[in-house]
């Protein structure tokens, strides 16, 4: 395992276990970020907390098996490990009754979490994790040390208020979001019919230099460095759609972190996206030459504006 100061990125945030209908899978975005880059070899690690439970154990021990490293991993003994109890709606999208409270509404802050996270290139959190105080200051005192801000929004109903999304949004550098939390969250200052128009707003309110919209089987639209990027995305057999807009975004920081071209970032974002909907869960075994080959394939171009 690599020192703990050569991390690049450190996500922060919910583990728990997805249950599905299929059955139960580990899941959190904040996890799922962190195994996608993990993957594409960006070494990663994620500020955490479980119960100490055989939930949390197991949860542990399957990430140590990936080669992911679990040295941030909090262990409350009060408190039980997270879970999630999902199923998909008849459009593929799913629903999730999220339980509360459990071990990551309690992440503690500690000094040497804020060192690695002012040394990592980019800090990756989500809106879900702020649900509760303890977590939210944890959180609110590492983004006043992190160097590039990834704010993963995640609004499910009723874990989320208006006040803190707003407090986030205004640390944040690079957001993203879906179609649906766009409209919701542009809603909130003006009546915008039009997508760019929405970005604009939230880009010119929040002083923010990327968002990036996921837009399920639509692909996604990015506003990078006043330009507006389109890819119309894959067409895959849907498994489900659990954690295919995390690895989305592992694929997107992983390219920027390459320095690959806008275009090329966003349409591997879009292949990463796809191949996971494709599978079962939200960090399935896969090789990146099962990515590489919807690329390859060129089935669907990148638009750049």
């Amino acid at each position: 395992m690599e020192r703990r100061s050569d991390h690049r990125v450190i996500c922060f945030g919910e583990v728990l276990w997805d249950i599905l209908p299929a059955g139960t899978v580990p899941g959190g975005a904040p996890m799922n970020v962190t195994y996608h880059l993990h993957k594409l070899g960006k070494n990663p690690a994620l500020i955490t907390r479980v119960g100490n439970d055989q939930m949390g154990k197991d949860l542990i021990f399957l990430f140590e098996g990936y080669g992911v490293c679990t040295e941030l991993f909090q262990v409350d003994e009060l408190n039980e490990t997270g879970k999630v109890y999902a199923r998909a709606g008849r459009q593929h999208e799913m629903i999730y009754d999220i339980v509360q409270p459990v071990a990551w509404d309690f992440i503690e802050w500690n000094s040497g979490d804020e060192a690695l996270v002012s040394k990592a290139e980019y800090f990756v959190f989500g809106s879900l994790a702020a649900r509760n105080e303890v977590t939210r200051q944890t959180l609110l005192r590492l983004l006043d040390a992190a160097a590039k801000k990834v704010l993963d929004i995640n609004l499910r109903a009723p874990h989320y208020e208006r006040s803190v999304l707003e407090l986030l949004l205004k640390k944040t550098d690079i957001l993203k979001l879906n179609q649906e939390e766009l409209e919701l969250i542009s809603a909130w200052y003006g009546h915008y019919n039009d997508p760019e128009d929405q970005l604009q707003s939230l880009m010119e309110r929040f002083n923010l230099s990327t968002i990036v919209v996921t837009r399920g089987g639509k692909g996604a639209i990015l506003f990078h460095e006043g330009k507006i990027y389109s890819h119309p995305g894959f067409r895959v057999k849907v498994k489900d759609t659990v954690g295919s807009g995390d690895a989305f975004l592992a694929a997107l920081l992983s390219g920027f972190m390459d320095q690959s071209p806008v275009t090329e970032v966003l349409e591997f974002a879009n292949a990463m996206g796809a191949l996971i909907a494709s599978k079962t869960g939200a960090c399935p075994s896969y090789e990146l030459k099962e990515v590489e080959a919807f690329t390859s394939e060129k089935s669907s171009k990148t638009i750049g504006n």
